[in-house]
């Protein structure tokens, strides 16, 4: 049987960032096809050519194209989104990525959340279909189930009221879980919380 090729595009304009990248994801064995496109223009239609299932952009990139960004992504609802992260950035442009990798993430970290966005996609995992919460989204998480309402999440990890609704939605899409109580039974069998951590 003929396993599938994934496609991934990284969006970037710094050689050896690209580089980096490329050179992290061949050296894992997997048969990926990878691409390189310089603006969101070069991206559409190199995804026209290959349709693409994940895509590592430089927020730089979309900061002043945010209408067009989010078009895209709605018409590419199958391909995953994950930001590379080497200056700063405010919460809410980051908040719209599927994943945040850093500059000075190891290739196992980078790696890992690469792997885990192809699971989810493999038909035979149909018992993991929950699709990975982004690092900000966990801290949400674990302040949600705590007991916090939104203005304290927003509070303790300086962030608006607004940027946290829109965490708590992207949870429930990702989990396809809703009530606070689904949400801690989530958070303690994914190991997010402990149960001891959650009584206190």
């Amino acid at each position: 049987m003929s396993k599938k090729v994934d496609n991934i595009i990284i969006v970037e304009t710094s050689d050896i960032i690209y580089e980096g990248i490329f050179s992290i994801l061949t050296n894992t064995g997997q048969p990926y096809k990878i691409h390189l496109a310089d603006n969101l223009r070069e991206l559409e239609q190199l995804n026209i050519r290959t349709k693409a299932d994940l895509v590592f952009i430089n927020p730089v990139l979309i900061q002043n194209q945010l209408k067009d960004f989010h078009s895209l992504k709605k018409e590419l609802n199958d391909t995953r989104w994950i930001g590379i992260v080497y200056t700063y950035f405010d919460q809410q442009l980051l908040s719209i990525f599927d994943e945040i990798i850093y500059i000075n993430d190891t290739p196992d970290k980078i790696i890992t959340s690469v792997q885990k966005f192809f699971s989810e996609q493999n038909p035979g995992n149909q018992n993991q279909q929950q699709k990975t919460l982004s690092e900000r989204e966990i801290d949400v998480l674990k302040l949600l189930v705590s007991g916090n309402a939104n203005k304290e999440i927003a509070d303790k990890l300086n962030i608006s009221t607004h940027t946290v609704i829109s965490h708590r939605k992207k949870i429930s899409q990702k989990t396809g879980i809703k009530s606070v109580s689904g949400l801690t039974i989530y958070a303690v069998v994914n190991s997010i919380i402990s149960i001891n951590d959650y009584r206190e």
